[in-house]
């Protein structure tokens, strides 16, 4: 495993995923997640909170990105990775947004918007692992010469 570029690709997700999630979820979505206040915290209570929402999404990624390294077939990183990002979006969506549906007081259109948003941003978080990461070179085999 090549944990340089496997450090180096947790970084460059983590990043996307900050900017995603500023666009997606705090900016497109603020308006769907207002009106759940006894759900959702409001955008001002909610900054105290943002050290261990991007903590728990550095976990998150570096345990992604490692089972991507893990995994790795050996085609093109771009591909790899976005068939890698659809796998933990629909693990995302199965796990989560549908429990979340399930559990949460909150209407249809919320729990679709958040599953699509959700099934993008791993799909991008894997794109970018794919990218970034590329396997240590195997170490050559030396015979013994007689």
């Amino acid at each position: 495993m090549n944990y340089g570029r496997l450090a180096a690709a947790v970084v460059a997700a983590t990043i996307l995923d900050a900017v995603y999630g500023f666009a997606v979820y705090g900016t497109l979505l603020a308006g769907e997640f207002g009106r759940y206040p006894g759900v959702y915290r409001s955008n001002e209570a909610g900054q105290a909170y943002l050290p261990l929402m991007f903590g728990g999404l550095l976990i998150a990624i570096a345990v992604a990105a490692v089972i991507y390294a893990k995994g790795y077939e050996g085609g093109n990183g771009l591909g790899e990775g976005i068939r890698f990002g659809v796998l933990l979006g629909v693990f995302v969506v199965a796990a989560f947004a549908g429990v979340n549906y399930a559990v949460l007081n909150i209407g249809r259109r919320l729990a679709l918007y958040v599953a699509v948003a959700g099934f993008i941003e791993w799909t991008l978080i894997g794109a970018t692992i794919g990218l970034v990461y590329k396997p240590a070179a195997a170490p050559t085999r030396r015979t013994a010469a007689v």
